[in-house]
């Protein structure tokens, strides 16, 4: 049986550089024999927890009704799972943000996940770890996550840069190295 692989892509610019590794680590997923699958986040209609917990007692379900709750099954249901993000401001972007949020309504079945990190900006490496740090802020919240991998992809700003960055050939190399079951 393969590893089912989600990525979250958060980046609102499709095709841009972080969606673009996004895309390479699939491909590399996809030739180690892993269902995989990449949720262009931005595309989804996902609302702000507001903090209501409706979720509590409703069973985990969440009073906004959008698309976060076939999104939440399926991190549920993956083996690892790939957040991706451009920096805004040292930080994820907004729609990831919503997204992890709203994974409080079933928070405690999301457990025993691996995890790899995608992040790209405009500045030099140090300006990626608050995001990563953000990531680690999450899975730190998930039982039994494991922290695999981290794919920095810096000194861009147009879409596209990265293609001749060698965070290209990581994300790809990243992808290919998850194990089948």
């Amino acid at each position: 049986m393969s590893k089912k692989v989600l990525i979250l892509s958060g980046s609102p610019r499709i095709g841009g550089n972080s969606d673009i590794l996004c895309d390479e680590f699939m491909r590399g997923a996809k030739e180690a024999g892993c269902d995989v699958e990449k949720i262009n986040v931005a595309k989804k209609k996902i609302g702000y927890c507001n903090g209501c917990y409706y979720c509590t007692s409703h069973n985990g379900e969440c009073a906004i009704k959008d698309d976060m709750a076939q999104i939440l099954q399926k991190i549920i249901d993956a083996d690892v799972l790939v957040l991706a993000s451009p920096v805004y401001f040292y930080s994820i972007n907004a729609q990831l943000k919503a997204l992890i949020d709203r994974t409080v309504a079933r928070w405690t079945e999301v457990k025993n996940k691996d995890f790899y990190y995608i992040a790209t900006c405009a500045d030099g490496k140090a300006g990626l770890e608050r995001t990563i740090e953000c990531f680690r802020g999450y899975a730190d919240c998930v039982e039994g996550a494991k922290e695999r991998g981290i794919i920095y992809g810096h000194g861009v700003y147009e879409k596209g840069e990265i293609k001749t960055k060698p965070a290209m050939k990581k994300a790809y190399e990243m992808g290919k190295s998850i194990k089948l079951i």
